[in-house]
């Protein structure tokens, strides 16, 4: 799995579950899928990605988005 596949997937993953947490919790959590769409959309943009140079550090193999 290459970096920029393990980062959707992360993130995919994370909305999913507080769109779960909001409906049995507490609408607050809709905040967080709020920052993961945030975060992907100045990802595309900039580059940058904390996700990304944590899996970079951990020896994920980078793909075309984040090198």
């Amino acid at each position: 799995m290459t970096i920029d596949k393990a980062v959707m997937a992360f993130a995919g993953t994370v909305v999913l579950f507080s769109l779960g947490l909001s409906l049995w919790l507490s609408l607050y959590w809709l905040l967080l899928t709020a920052f993961v769409g945030l975060n992907l959309l100045q990802a595309s943009f900039t580059g940058f990605c904390p996700l990304a140079i944590a899996l970079r550090c951990v020896g994920v193999r980078p793909g075309q988005a984040f090198r």
